[in-house]
Protein backbone atom coordinates (compact mmCIF):
# COMPACT_ATOMS: atom_id res chain seq x y z
CA UNK A 1 0.00 0.00 0.00
CA UNK A 2 1.26 3.36 -0.78
CA UNK A 3 0.67 6.67 1.05
CA UNK A 4 1.01 9.79 -0.55
CA UNK A 5 3.40 12.59 0.59
CA UNK A 6 0.53 15.08 1.88
CA UNK A 7 -1.54 12.26 3.93
CA UNK A 8 1.65 11.44 5.55
CA UNK A 9 2.30 14.60 6.30
CA UNK A 10 -1.33 15.30 7.23
CA UNK A 11 -1.05 12.95 9.23
CA UNK A 12 2.20 13.87 11.45
CA UNK A 13 0.54 17.63 11.98
CA UNK A 14 -2.22 15.97 13.68
CA UNK A 15 -0.10 13.75 15.73
CA UNK A 16 2.26 16.60 16.71
CA UNK A 17 -1.13 19.11 17.23
CA UNK A 18 -2.64 16.71 19.71
CA UNK A 19 0.80 15.77 21.51
CA UNK A 20 1.17 20.04 22.08
CA UNK A 21 -2.59 20.37 22.97
CA UNK A 22 -1.81 17.15 25.36
CA UNK A 23 1.02 18.30 27.00
CA UNK A 24 -0.16 21.90 26.87
CA UNK A 25 -3.46 20.81 28.87
CA UNK A 26 -1.35 18.47 31.42
CA UNK A 27 1.05 21.60 31.90
CA UNK A 28 -1.53 24.21 32.95
CA UNK A 29 -3.62 21.51 34.79
CA UNK A 30 -0.68 20.23 36.86
CA UNK A 31 0.74 24.09 37.40
CA UNK A 32 -2.93 25.44 38.74
CA UNK A 33 -2.87 22.15 41.09
CA UNK A 34 0.82 23.39 42.46
CA UNK A 35 -0.36 27.08 42.88
CA UNK A 36 -1.45 27.44 46.45
CA UNK A 37 -2.00 30.47 48.77
CA UNK A 38 1.65 30.36 49.56
CA UNK A 39 2.96 30.27 46.25
CA UNK A 40 0.54 33.02 44.89
CA UNK A 41 1.72 35.22 48.37
CA UNK A 42 5.33 34.56 47.22
CA UNK A 43 4.51 35.68 42.99
CA UNK A 44 3.04 38.59 44.69
CA UNK A 45 6.19 39.66 47.00
CA UNK A 46 8.40 39.00 44.16
CA UNK A 47 6.19 41.13 41.35
CA UNK A 48 5.81 43.64 44.38
CA UNK A 49 9.35 43.91 44.96
CA UNK A 50 10.81 43.64 41.37
CA UNK A 51 8.51 46.75 40.31
CA UNK A 52 9.32 48.91 42.96
CA UNK A 53 13.11 48.34 42.03
CA UNK A 54 12.52 48.80 38.53
CA UNK A 55 10.40 51.75 39.38
CA UNK A 56 13.20 53.61 41.39
CA UNK A 57 14.43 55.59 39.05
CA UNK A 58 11.45 57.55 38.48
CA UNK A 59 9.45 57.20 42.24
CA UNK A 60 11.07 57.40 45.99
CA UNK A 61 9.98 54.87 48.19
CA UNK A 62 7.18 53.24 46.11
CA UNK A 63 4.15 51.95 47.07
CA UNK A 64 2.59 48.84 44.69
CA UNK A 65 -0.15 47.58 44.58
CA UNK A 66 0.09 43.99 42.68
CA UNK A 67 -2.59 42.40 40.85
CA UNK A 68 -3.05 38.61 42.96
CA UNK A 69 -2.36 36.73 40.01
CA UNK A 70 -1.47 38.83 36.90
CA UNK A 71 -1.86 37.56 33.33
CA UNK A 72 -0.63 34.24 31.75
CA UNK A 73 2.92 35.47 30.84
CA UNK A 74 3.25 38.38 33.13
CA UNK A 75 2.84 39.90 36.76
CA UNK A 76 1.34 43.23 37.00
CA UNK A 77 1.44 45.84 39.52
CA UNK A 78 1.22 50.05 39.96
CA UNK A 79 4.03 51.61 41.91
CA UNK A 80 3.13 54.75 43.51
CA UNK A 81 4.69 57.67 44.56
CA UNK A 82 6.87 60.90 45.10
CA UNK A 83 8.70 61.46 42.18
CA UNK A 84 12.59 60.93 42.18
CA UNK A 85 14.73 63.68 42.33
CA UNK A 86 12.51 66.58 43.44
CA UNK A 87 13.35 69.02 46.23
CA UNK A 88 11.64 67.54 49.83
CA UNK A 89 10.32 71.43 49.81
CA UNK A 90 8.16 71.48 47.17
CA UNK A 91 4.88 69.91 46.94
CA UNK A 92 4.28 67.55 44.51
CA UNK A 93 1.14 65.29 43.50
CA UNK A 94 2.26 61.57 44.25
CA UNK A 95 3.16 59.92 40.21
CA UNK A 96 1.99 56.34 39.27
CA UNK A 97 3.95 53.56 37.15
CA UNK A 98 2.56 50.56 35.36
CA UNK A 99 4.81 47.68 35.86
CA UNK A 100 5.06 44.44 34.12
CA UNK A 101 7.23 41.40 35.49
CA UNK A 102 8.11 38.78 33.22
CA UNK A 103 6.91 35.46 35.02
CA UNK A 104 9.52 33.60 33.26
CA UNK A 105 12.75 36.08 33.54
CA UNK A 106 12.11 37.34 36.44
CA UNK A 107 12.66 40.97 34.72
CA UNK A 108 10.02 43.82 35.52
CA UNK A 109 9.82 46.91 33.24
CA UNK A 110 7.80 49.73 34.11
CA UNK A 111 6.12 52.39 31.47
CA UNK A 112 6.36 56.04 31.79
CA UNK A 113 4.60 58.15 34.67
CA UNK A 114 1.43 58.83 35.06
CA UNK A 115 -0.32 61.34 37.50
CA UNK A 116 -2.42 59.87 40.27
CA UNK A 117 -5.40 62.31 39.97
CA UNK A 118 -5.32 60.97 36.34
CA UNK A 119 -6.11 57.39 37.19
CA UNK A 120 -9.40 58.33 39.56
CA UNK A 121 -10.90 61.24 37.49
CA UNK A 122 -10.00 59.83 33.71
CA UNK A 123 -13.37 58.09 33.74
CA UNK A 124 -16.11 59.14 31.43
CA UNK A 125 -19.53 59.58 32.78
CA UNK A 126 -22.45 57.34 31.54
Amino acid sequence: MHHSRNGDRDSMKNTLMTLTMLTAALGFGHAAHASSDGAWAQFATAVEKACIKSASSQIENGRAVVDPYGSAKYGLAIVTGRPSGVPKTKKLADISVICVYDKKTKAAEVGGEIEVGKIATNQKPR
